[in-house]
């Protein structure tokens, strides 16, 4: 017997028992007849409306054989949930039977696939995604020296400046981590690079502290998802026996990133003096041509990405079968054509998809309600389901290797980015003692009459008398003036760096066009003193360098870790992942009591370089494990948790080996190695993924 809906909608079935329904393209709008639905007996009809009003609205097609609207809906609705209904049932059948499952027939098709032009394009890619990542964390650091000078910053803003930046990065690795999971890898991808693109860009004219905070805190925010999907990313296109090389061949982008800073900070921060002004407000200077420079390598990267497609993996985990096919076919097409065998055919006609935990309710609400009402729907949903995937990794089969990961990253993020605030600012410690050594004290001096047209540096006067002096066209830096009297003066034109007048009387004085203002005067009694013309705020002295040695520093240590990025990429799928961690991770801590013999500013940035390339090891071996570790479903979810988790002990471990700058050495290295030591020995509990296919 012909049905008129089963002539609108075809069903057919696949080999993998799935149903899919197309709609012919008639003159019909796809509802079905009255013939659908059984026909009621006239009796229960009558029933039905006995007794009902008259004046009652009734649909007008009830009595010409036209279903209802709702009704169609909901046929619809129950023809699609029992099409699922079978396709899983049958999947469950297959699986039963001992038929190939999706991680092992995806493993399968990468491997028929090769590893060719396409995984090297798509690494390229996600290296660009990753060296911005690894830029990103070095530009707050080398553009402050002069963010400082000019936008007048304190010491403790400087301090909530970094914090707001690794708490976005936290908070970005967190949440872009989950939303990868649920709407893609290259979306999300898209979305945190574009993020970043825009606020870092605005961030090169903030003008204000406040503003300029701001918006790092925006691209921090950005920027922050980056590795936990790139990673997620590239590992869905690589067969077993190469995931763990390439994937640690990747994390050598994130060293170019602080090389490529380094060397660029370098380069622009402190020699090109140029510099221009809009008004008294607008401030154009190098450091900020230096941030424009850092935003090329994720523009780079967001281009690449726009060219790349979706994770197949992804794809077929949430039903998306056709997709998937397609971009399986041209990675096959592409790596074979490359290697010169283009008559090679892609011979997979069937894949499996999981069963899927989709909420129905979307669905029901496609067709229903508003369109605000729809999209709320869909996205409250979305987080309903993201929050479920993070709570499904205290599952008991993931709990235990779940609480040893988390453990491992703390203890080696701790130590690697504790040890990396103290070297840098040990170094400047030392630097300081040093000038301090050589500063020179004038006591009770008394200077009339005498015209200083030299810059006075590093100098302390106590008790001094200056009458009728003039002070014109000159640079004061780190001097301080004490308890001294400074009468019928005259300062024209003066740069002041790191200057202070305490407890001093200043009498019949005129201060003409310098940057000598209230922040500069401590207890200091005026009478009849004039400031005409003053250079308010914070300015730039193009005169006079930043300490390169710092630049030096971070380039470095950041080629120091090439040795060990090849090492670890060569030796990862022979010896395996948790030896490589377990053993960086134990040498690392052998190396912290090296640090014991840091005398000079030389042998910190040796044994500095030393801890690096060691250590770098450890990271590699983490990255490749975390992601081999979890589900596809649950991949990005995961490894955002644990980037989550690594930018927190960043955070903690900063506060704390800075506080012992000057004071100590033993504590912040004891820390670090005790951190190393545990961390290091749980790694060893955890289980060995070199030849686990992708689950």
């Amino acid at each position: 017997m012909d049905d008129p809906y089963h002539n609108n909608v075809n069903q057919q079935m696949t080999e993998g028992g799935e149903y899919t329904y197309t709609q012919d393209g008639g003159g019909h709008d796809g509802y079905p007849y009255q013939t659908d639905y059984p026909q009621q007996d006239e009796d229960a009809a009558s029933d039905a409306t006995e007794g009902a009003d008259e004046d009652d609205q009734m649909y007008e097609g009830e009595y010409q054989g036209i279903p209802h609207p709702d009704e169609i809906k909901e046929a619809r609705r129950a023809a699609r949930l029992e099409a699922k209904r079978k396709a899983r049932l049958a999947a469950q059948q297959e699986e039963e039977g001992g038929e190939e499952s999706l991680p092992e027939q995806y493993e399968s098709i990468m491997e028929d696939c090769g590893h060719g032009r396409f995984q090297w394009m798509l690494f390229l890619v996600l290296g660009l995604a990753l060296m911005a990542d690894g830029v990103d964390g070095f530009v707050v650091g080398f553009v402050m020296p002069s963010a400082e000078k000019d936008m007048c910053i304190s010491n403790s803003d400087k301090g909530l400046l970094g914090l707001l930046v690794y708490v976005s990065m936290m908070v970005g690795a967190l949440v872009w981590g989950g939303l990868c999971d649920k709407i893609g890898r290259r979306k999300c991808l898209i979305y945190v690079l574009t993020i970043d693109l825009v606020f870092s860009f605005l961030s090169c004219f903030a003008q204000g502290y406040g503003f300029f905070v701001f918006l790092r805190f925006c691209s921090g925010f950005g920027i922050g998802g980056s590795i936990p999907i790139v990673y997620t990313y590239f590992t869905e296109f690589l067969q077993m026996d190469k995931r763990g090389e390439h994937l640690s061949w990747l994390c050598m982008f994130w060293m170019l990133g602080g090389l490529y800073a380094s060397f660029t900070a370098w380069g622009i921060i402190p020699h090109y003096g140029w510099g221009f002004a809009i008004g008294t407000q607008f401030q154009i200077h190098s450091w900020r041509l230096f941030m424009f420079v850092c935003l090329f390598p994720a523009l780079a990267a967001l281009i690449g990405v726009v060219f790349m497609p979706e994770s197949p993996r992804f794809l077929l985990e949430n039903a998306r079968h056709d997709e998937a096919w397609m971009i399986l076919r041209k990675v096959h097409d592409t790596n074979w054509k490359a290697k010169g065998e283009p008559e090679r055919v892609f011979t997979v006609t069937n894949i499996k998809t999981p069963q899927t935990q989709e909420d129905e309710f979307i669905e029901i609400q496609s067709d229903t309600g508003t369109a605000f009402q729809r999209w709320t729907v869909r996205k409250m949903t979305m987080l309903q389901q993201v929050m479920a995937n993070v709570m499904s990794l205290s599952a008991p089969e993931l709990r235990l290797q779940g609480l040893f990961l988390v453990i491992v990253w703390f203890c080696m993020a701790f130590s690697y980015h504790g040890l990396g605030v103290w070297f840098p600012d040990m170094i400047k410690y030392m630097q300081y003692e040093e000038y301090e050594s050589k500063v020179r004290v004038f006591h009770r001096e008394r200077v009339e009459r005498f015209h200083f047209n030299f810059s006075l540096v590093n100098q302390v006067h106590r008790e001094g008398e200056y009458i009728h002096d003039k002070f014109a066209n000159i640079e004061i830096k780190s001097v301080k003036f004490e308890d001294s009297l400074f009468e019928n003066c005259y300062f024209e034109d003066i740069r002041s760096t790191n200057t202070f007048f305490e407890n001093c009387t200043i009498k019949n004085t005129v201060f003409y066009n310098t940057d000598l203002w209230q922040e500069k005067f401590k207890n200091c009694r005026m009478e009849n003193t004039t400031f005409l013309h003053p250079k308010k705020g914070c300015h730039l002295n193009f005169q006079e360098e930043n300490d390169i040695v710092i630049y030096l520093v971070s380039f470095l240590g950041s080629l120091a870790v090439l040795p060990g990025n090849i090492i670890s990429a060569l030796f990862m799928d022979k010896i395996g992942r948790i030896r490589i961690i377990g053993g960086s991770m134990l040498v690392s801590s052998a190396c912290t009591f090296l640090l014991l013999l840091s005398f000079s500013q030389g042998a910190v940035i040796c044994w500095q370089c030393l801890f690096y390339a060691v250590s770098v090891a450890a990271w590699n071996g983490l990255e490749v494990i975390s992601v081999e570790l979890y589900p596809s479903s649950k991949r990005g979810t995961a490894f955002g948790i644990l980037n989550g988790i690594c930018k927190f002990a960043a955070i903690i471990a900063s506060f704390i080996f800075a506080a012992f700058i000057g004071i100590t050495k033993i504590i912040p290295i004891f820390l670090a190695f005790v951190a190393l030591v545990c961390g290091g020995l749980v790694a060893l509990k955890l289980p060995e993924t070199r030849e686990k296919i992708l689950s």
